[in-house]
């Protein structure tokens, strides 16, 4: 029981070492899902561009959707971007940081698969086929304009009798994937250039806003985190006491059961600090609203005073 309070510990403090872990994971995921993933295009010239274009973009949406679902920080970013002004001021700074490193870490798996199936080129070719101006082509010279759809649109597929042994087709097919992958090798190559520029330009800007906006990020997860541990460790004592009052006249036979009551006038210790005498259900509930309507200030000088 301890190594998994350690574990959950490590992750609580460590909460964006592993959203780095599980946005790598969801990027190999995505690779995966696309090696694995039987390609069929429907070699039809008004279904072709639809299936090709949807391969392509509905799975990185879905895995988009997956990364910020997955991000704990959306919820928290969210939470704090609604919440009401109260006693303490909304820093959009803040926000726009947490916002920002939110969606870096959603794009990553969706790029993956966009950069894999360009590199493949099947998605393209099977786009884009019919779109392929037959004049560049020799083979579709004698045929009439709904005869070369036709063919072109049975590119992709290989072990069509017409396009089997077909010079034409694998003139098509392979004028197209250069174009699917020189377009991947590019969009790659523009994120690492663009990865790299902000790696090496964030030392240009000022460095004190950026640690002020990260620190103030960690902070919000942070709190929120506590909070809900204490709002469970208040339940379950909250609890403690509504069931020991409701059992009061049935001592004996929970103590049969080796379940502790304590005697009258006697409290568990440090139910008391934590209750704070609150003794019902209306004080949870306007002590929850206060917290969320009117948080403190982060000035811990005040809270000693008062």
């Amino acid at each position: 029981m301890d190594r998994f309070r350690m574990i959950f510990q490590y992750f609580q403090s460590n909460s964006e070492s592993v959203m780095n872990g599980i946005c790598g994971l969801l990027a190999l995921a995505s690779v995966k899902m696309y090696t694995s993933f039987d390609f069929s295009c429907p070699c039809l010239p008004q279904y072709n561009m639809a299936y090709g274009l949807g391969v392509m973009f509905i799975p990185p949406i879905i895995l988009f959707f997956c990364g910020l679902i997955l991000n704990r920080q959306s919820l928290v970013m969210l939470e704090e971007w609604r919440r009401p002004q109260g006693r303490r001021k909304k820093d959009l700074a803040v926000i726009r940081y947490m916002c920002s490193s939110i969606m870096q870490r959603a794009m990553v798996a969706p790029v993956v698969w966009i950069i894999v199936t360009l590199l493949d080129g099947k998605c393209l070719i099977c786009a884009f086929s019919g779109s392929v101006d037959p004049k560049k082509f020799v083979g579709f010279a004698n045929v009439s304009t709904v005869q070369v759809q036709q063919l072109l649109a049975k590119v992709p597929c290989k072990d069509e009798e017409l396009m089997r042994n077909s010079t034409s087709r694998k003139a098509v097919s392979r004028y197209l994937r250069c174009w699917s992958q020189a377009l991947g090798w590019s969009i790659l190559l523009i994120l690492i250039i663009a990865a790299f520029l902000a790696r090496w330009l964030r030392p240009c800007f000022n460095q004190a806003t950026l640690l002020q906006a990260r620190h103030w990020s960690n902070y919000i997860d942070m709190e929120q985190k506590i909070f809900e541990e204490a709002c469970c460790e208040h339940s379950r004592l909250f609890a403690h006491k509504c069931i020991l009052h409701f059992f009061e006249s049935m001592r004996q036979e929970i103590k049969l059961h080796s379940f502790s009551l304590p005697r009258e006038g006697e409290r568990a210790e440090g139910e008391e600090d934590l209750l704070q005498g609150i003794t019902d259900q209306d004080q949870v509930n306007k002590l929850l609203k206060t917290w969320y309507y009117e948080k403190p200030p982060l000035d811990v000088s005040q809270a000693h005073q008062r």
